[in-house]
């Protein structure tokens, strides 16, 4: 494929991934959840970074919004079919980690030894 064609379809196939994205779609798994259920059972997500997801998610067409008019509103999120079909590549890449973890593992701390800790990147591949 030509790099004008990649470019032109690029913005629609890439997913911009945060850090939580696919944690989410895999809390999504079983139906449609509340912000806070979410929020809890995710453990330590910080709840700006769980709304960022889930606006990027729904702007991208993976996640349904839904408003419920009760005192106090009630706010559902769940997969769309096009997010069900993210929760089959989110699935792949777990099981991909728990197949090549100690790989990775022992390539970041050869990269480590060799380069210094300074030249260690973290989570987010940002320099630490």
């Amino acid at each position: 494929m030509s790099p004008e064609a990649i470019s032109k379809y690029q913005d629609l196939l890439v997913v911009r991934p945060t850090k939580w994205t696919l944690v989410v779609i895999v809390h999504l798994r079983d139906g449609a959840r509340r912000f806070n259920e979410l929020r809890r059972d995710m453990g330590n997500v910080p709840q700006k970074s769980l709304s960022i997801a889930l606006r990027e998610l729904e702007r991208d067409g993976f996640v349904t919004r839904s408003v419920f008019p009760t005192i106090p509103p009630r706010v559902e999120y769940e997969l769309t079919d096009l997010g069900r079909e993210l929760l089959a590549l989110a699935d792949w890449f777990h099981r991909f980690a728990v197949r090549h973890r100690d790989t990775v593992e022992a390539a970041r701390a050869r990269f480590d030894a060799e380069n210094g800790r300074q030249d260690a990147l973290d989570a987010t591949g940002a320099a630490s």
